[in-house]
């Protein structure tokens, strides 16, 4: 009877992955699973975990509902991982409540802008290999970016050589709008797909008239090689 009373009061739901260590700070649960070789988020973290460290891993994506279960989860560290891909709905669930997200120092290098920006949380994205592009000029510019690691957001890449290597505030600051040239290069796509059907158009109109003026000299042709009316009658 002391054993089945033992499992019915065991709370189910704060039971702690194998992988991480489950600890109590300032009165909340924090699950510690730092430098656990983890290759992926695990599945099984408590639902009244506040503080989750996940730092020093080897994660290389964020899917969907990562940690939609995680209703009451404040600080998140996915720093120092190998993670790559973002998904669009990474932090759905968990937007509203979360404090800070730290990202920084994974090889992230573009990252949809709906994952971050729904979220109040203070972000860290320093030390990642950036594409410097419209989306992350947007992240920059509406989130709520750790100011002592705004000046780590590097351009890794970007639509110009003078850019690469520079941090992306700094380019930002020089007057450059990523948002403009994607802008301006869609304008130029376009005008050059209209150009394409604009000639096409007129090179069948010029085909067209040309068939039927060839038509129309061979039907003359052969009216005049047929015998007149006179000269049938005399």
């Amino acid at each position: 009877q002391a054993f089945f009373c033992l499992l019915l009061c065991v709370p189910w739901g704060s039971s702690c992955p194998p992988s991480c260590q489950c600890t109590e700070r300032a009165g909340a649960k924090a699950v510690l699973c730092s430098s656990r070789h983890l290759e992926e988020i695990p599945k099984d973290i408590p639902k009244d975990a506040v503080f989750l460290k996940l730092d020093a891993n080897s994660i290389t994506r964020i899917p969907s509902n990562a940690f939609r279960h995680l209703s009451h989860l404040e600080e998140l560290d996915l720093s120092r991982n190998a993670i790559e891909k973002i998904d669009r709905a990474a932090f759905k669930g968990v937007a509203a409540g979360l404090r800070t997200l730290d990202l920084s120092s994974n090889r992230i290098r573009s990252i949809p802008k709906e994952a971050l920006l729904a979220l109040n949380a203070k972000l860290r994205l320093a030390n990642n290999p950036w594409h410097c592009e419209c989306a992350l000029q947007e992240v920059l510019w509406e989130a709520r970016l750790d100011p002592d690691s705004v000046q780590d957001i590097t351009c890794h890449t970007a639509p110009r050589e003078e850019y690469v290597g520079k941090p992306l505030l700094q380019v930002l600051d020089a007057g450059v709008n990523f948002c403009s040239v994607r802008q301006r290069t869609m304008d130029v796509a376009m005008f050059i797909t209209m150009f394409g059907w604009f000639t096409m158009v007129i090179v069948y109109v010029i085909c067209y008239v040309r068939h039927n003026r060839e038509d129309t000299c061979k039907h003359v042709d052969y009216l005049k090689s047929l015998p007149s009316t006179q000269g049938h009658v005399e």
